[in-house]
């Protein structure tokens, strides 16, 4: 019997999501399976992908063939390089972390506007200040042979 480990189709029309099964090639890609090992939910931010590794460390060594995609996914949990042997077989998968709740969310968002309002005050202050700064230097012309960087810092001097 040529046993494959591939994707069963789960979920709705266009919110799919996946179950690893191990299965008879000749069957159909929904039709019977003899077990199932893992689940992938494409759709989510990141995407969940579980696999039982000591299941699929099995079937592989009895000579289950994997699909194209689940060795993909394999190869990001760190079950294929467990497989054949190599060294790094931490995977390269990403945890989603905590989720933060809706007001936690609110709170950030209030916070980085807050700052955004008081950067642009200082902004607007420091450029008040300087164009001050700039009118009250050019009342005064500066001297024959003298540039207007040169009368400017003599105008500070002065102050």
């Amino acid at each position: 019997m040529a046993v494959k480990i591939r994707l069963k189709r789960m979920g709705k029309i266009r919110a799919p999501h996946y179950r690893i099964v191990v299965a008879d090639s000749r069957k159909k890609r929904d039709g019977a399976v003899i077990e199932q090992i893992g689940q992938y939910h494409p759709t989510e931010e990141p995407s969940f992908i579980e696999v039982e590794s000591e299941r699929a460390q099995y079937w592989l060594g009895v000579g289950a063939q994997p699909t194209e995609q689940v060795t993909a996914l394999l190869k990001v949990t760190g079950d294929w390089a467990k497989f054949k042997g190599e060294g790094d077989a931490a995977g390269s998968m990403k945890g989603s972390g905590a989720k933060k709740t809706a007001e936690e969310l609110i709170a950030d968002a209030d916070k980085a506007a807050a700052e955004s309002r008081e950067g642009a005050k200082k902004a607007k202050a420091t450029k008040d200040s300087e164009s001050s700064a700039i009118e009250a230097g050019s009342e005064e012309a500066p001297a024959e042979g003298e540039t207007t960087e040169d009368a400017d810092a003599a105008a500070t001097d002065e102050a």
